[in-house]
């Protein structure tokens, strides 16, 4: 069996959750380049258990040992804080275990998804406890939520003029996203522009369309930003033999960690 990634709808969780996703190494080790996507994941493993992988801010690898299998829930920027109780620049860089966080009732789920007959089943346990972890949440930061809207569809914005439609100031803008997302409006911009290119790309756009469709200056630039967020330049990441995915089942570089 080859090694897949594959996304799902969080069914019932769309408000809050951008997909479930599972990784599969197959019949051999599979090693996956995880890009820094502005989310936080709630992530099961058969060997690490159940996390919570905060927002990266750089790429790291990650691999599955034959047979292996990770599965996660992605979730929107700005809404782990208030569905998991962590502010989410305490979690930035971080793999914490969710017991950690959540207690006994992240022990009861941890089990649960161990002892589950097959992966739809382990999804269906995850989407249905953070959708019940949902009903009692607060909202997230509606300022947060919009921000992050208006970063994905324009991601070249400059801080200054986007905190002046929003009628905030500079500083308390950067309070609330760092706070909530993990980084600032700018950090985040970057990382979503970066995001759309490398999709754009791998849907068969040229790096130079790529790059002009996400609005960066120029394809130069796109590969400078690609080095520094992703570690290698566009054609490295598609090109590499590594899956590119944004879940996050390891800790960072330097080193490579068998999951």
């Amino acid at each position: 069996m080859a090694p897949h990634y594959v996304e799902h709808r969080a069914e019932g969780l769309e408000r809050w959750a951008e997909c479930a996703w599972e990784r599969a190494a197959g019949n051999g080790p599979a090693v996956a380049r995880v890009i820094p996507d502005g989310c936080i994941d709630l992530v099961w493993s058969e060997r690490g258990g159940l996390i919570v992988a905060g927002p990266n801010t750089s790429a790291f690898l990650s691999e599955l040992r034959p047979g292996g299998v990770a599965m996660g829930v992605r979730l929107h920027p700005g809404c782990a804080p208030p569905l998991l109780g962590a502010s989410a620049e305490s979690l930035r860089d971080a793999r914490v275990p969710a017991a950690g966080l959540l207690g006994s009732d992240a022990q009861r789920l941890a089990y649960a998804l161990g002892g589950a007959p097959e992966p739809g089943a382990r999804r269906a346990a995850l989407v249905a406890w953070l959708t019940a972890r949902a009903g009692r949440a607060p909202r997230p930061d509606p300022l947060v939520r919009v921000v992050a809207r208006r970063l994905a569809v324009a991601p070249e914005r400059r801080v200054g003029p986007l905190a002046r439609d929003l009628g905030i100031g500079e500083r308390q803008l950067r309070r609330r996203m760092v706070s909530q997302v993990g980084y600032g409006p700018k950090l985040l911009g970057r990382i979503l522009r970066l995001r759309r290119a490398l999709a754009d790309a791998r849907s068969g756009a040229s790096l130079a369309e790529a790059a002009f469709g996400a609005g960066y200056a120029d394809q130069a630039h796109f590969t400078d930003d690609c080095r520094d967020l992703a570690g290698l330049p566009p054609g490295g990441v598609l090109s590499s033999g590594q899956t590119s995915v944004f879940s996050k089942t390891e800790r960072p570089p330097p080193r490579t960690i068998a999951a």
